[in-house]
């Protein structure tokens, strides 16, 4: 067994602990894969600390929007060193007189109560902006003339660019760090784009392009071509990782903030927040879906192989479809951000110093409860396996082996 890993607060783990016995010859590659989803972000930083306090260091960052500079901070930065990125980075974006809030919130609150500076922070958030990430345009004059706007975007996000580029070692994340994968969609075309650090040289504008989401923050231009926020088209990374062929075993911890299930609305405001969810996490349960599919195609392929003539093993039509499928175990925890009742559509840019310490002891707690899951840490996946694991799934299908 390994030493075990310190994480940046003192508290070790040994990383063997969470990861699927594979015989001691192949190990398994970690991957962080963090959905988009503005302030909620807070959630997938106090995620990572679990991981990290459990020596879960990743192989691999894949993120989109908010969760593309999460994975920025991560694997720009060296292991000791990530924590301290991201608490920087998201008490920095709080810091300010109208994010902090009052001595009164920092008690329990009524639910109501707690609603209604959450409410009030949300527009505190959209008039001033937040530090170090964005802040709102000076109107254009010529704007007040129909047809002549010439903005083409609500907020300038050149504080983030200077932020990252303090916060992010760009020499280490493109030489060293982690392999690290950000989505963005093209304007003019409409198709989604991954920057890839082992294929592209990675800085600031790749981070900001996959977090431009209109009409709030602006395209962002690399080489010749606009680009705005991933997660118009997938607000995911998954697809990324899935599609990926992988020579050893996929630990994958999935983070997602936004539920793709959720009750009937009732009121207009409910009916806003679903519509939100539904859009943002739609594409979560479809890249699922089409992965347990190729693995079980894949695994009826092998299977009809084992029972054709040996002149017939090698067909170019079977090969494909056994190549369609991981030919290594591979894990998948989900971990989904449950947001509170006094929650609403505006908690995705509800910036709050309180609000966000709150998403962060979440990502914390939930990640650490669900290491700490018999079913995740005795998981016995066989070689060409697919293991699911949700520890919060309503259902009852929590773990599923596959």
């Amino acid at each position: 067994m390994p030493p075990p890993l310190a994480c940046e607060n003192g508290t070790t783990a040994a990383r063997r602990g969470n990861r699927v016995d594979t015989g001691g010859t192949v190990p398994e590659q970690v991957v962080l894969v963090l959905q988009g989803g503005g302030a909620l972000g807070a959630f997938q930083a106090g995620a990572y600390e679990a991981l990290c306090r459990a020596g879960q260091e990743p192989d691999w960052v894949a993120g989109i929007s908010i969760g593309s500079i999460n994975a920025a901070l991560i694997a720009g930065n060296r292991p000791g060193a990530r924590l301290a990125a991201l608490r920087s980075f998201w008490e920095g974006v709080t810091r300010a007189p109208w994010l902090t809030g009052t001595p009164l919130e920092s008690g329990p609150l009524p639910d109501r109560v707690r609603a209604m500076f959450n409410e009030s922070r949300a527009v505190a958030s959209t008039m001033m902006g937040a530090p170090g990430f964005f802040r709102p345009r000076m109107p254009d004059l010529m704007s007040f003339f129909p047809g002549l706007m010439r903005q083409t975007s609500w907020y300038d996000t050149t504080p983030l660019r200077r932020t990252l580029s303090a916060l992010v070692d760009f020499d280490y994340l493109n030489t060293e760090g982690p392999r690290l994968s950000v989505g963005a969609v093209d304007v003019e075309t409409g198709n989604f784009h991954v920057f890839d650090s082992r294929e592209t040289r990675i800085g600031p504008e790749h981070i900001l392009a996959s977090g431009a989401l209109p009409p709030g923050f602006p395209a962002v231009e690399i080489d010749g071509r606009h680009y705005w926020d991933g997660g118009l088209v997938s607000n995911s990374p998954l697809q990324v990782v899935l599609a990926t062929p992988s020579n050893r075993p996929l630990c994958i911890y999935q983070v997602d903030l936004y539920q793709a299930r959720g009750p009937l609305p009732h009121t207009m405001a409910e009916v806003e927040q679903r519509e939100k969810e539904i859009r943002f996490s739609s594409r979560t349960r479809l890249n699922t879906d089409e992965f347990r599919a190729r693995h079980a195609m894949s695994r009826a392929a092998r299977r009809l192989r084992a029972r054709l003539p040996q002149a017939m093993r090698q067909d170019p039509d079977l090969m494909a479809l056994i190549d369609g499928g991981p030919i290594h175990p591979v894990s998948l925890m989900h971990l989904i951000y449950r947001h509170a009742d006094y929650e609403s559509a505006s908690k995705d840019y509800e910036f709050s110093r309180l609000s966000m310490l709150d998403h962060w002891r979440a990502g914390l707690r939930d990640v650490e409860r669900s290491l700490g899951d018999p079913r995740w840490t005795e998981r016995q996946v066989p070689e060409d396996g697919l293991f699911i694991f949700d520890r919060t799934e309503p259902d009852g299908e929590e773990a599923r082996l596959e």
